[in-house]
């Protein structure tokens, strides 16, 4: 499957979506960057193998920092194009709509949200909707 994403994709998007994360972090005392990876399903493969044993893709990887950096780095968050593709084809969503929802998605995860149980994925699904509302993207979950 071939992946188009050109530099006209995101335009003026990346810096909405940049301010959005950067207020998150702020209402969570949190400072500092992030990296961002936006790789082939082979590569997310390759680290979900790595670092979570599953010989699959998936869409979205976050990676906090092992210890607290004094630098402000917050972690990094690796995206699959292929899959965030066909999903975003499936779901009838745009690929920015979807991989925007993915990057708070993990960045969520690096502010230390998580869904392991329904409280949680509450928790944080309220977080990213609220997120994506103010950035024109509508509710991923609905």
């Amino acid at each position: 499957m071939d992946v188009l994403v050109g530099p006209d994709a995101w335009r003026g998007r990346e810096q909405a979506l940049a301010e959005a994360l950067s207020a998150a972090a702020t209402s969570e005392n949190a400072r500092g960057t992030v990296s961002l990876l936006l790789g082939d399903d082979a590569a997310i493969a390759a680290l979900n193998a790595e670092f979570r044993g599953k010989t699959s893709p998936t869409n979205v990887l976050s990676f906090p920092p092992s210890q607290p950096s004094e630098a402000g780095f917050l972690g990094d968050i690796a995206l699959a194009a292929e899959t965030i593709a066909r999903e975003a084809a499936e779901q009838g969503k745009t690929f920015e709509a979807h991989a925007a929802h993915l990057v708070v998605h993990g960045f969520l995860h690096l502010l230390g949200y998580d869904h392991l149980n329904d409280a949680d994925a509450e928790k944080m699904e309220a977080r990213e909707r609220g997120i994506l509302a103010g950035l024109g993207i509508a509710d991923p979950y609905a």
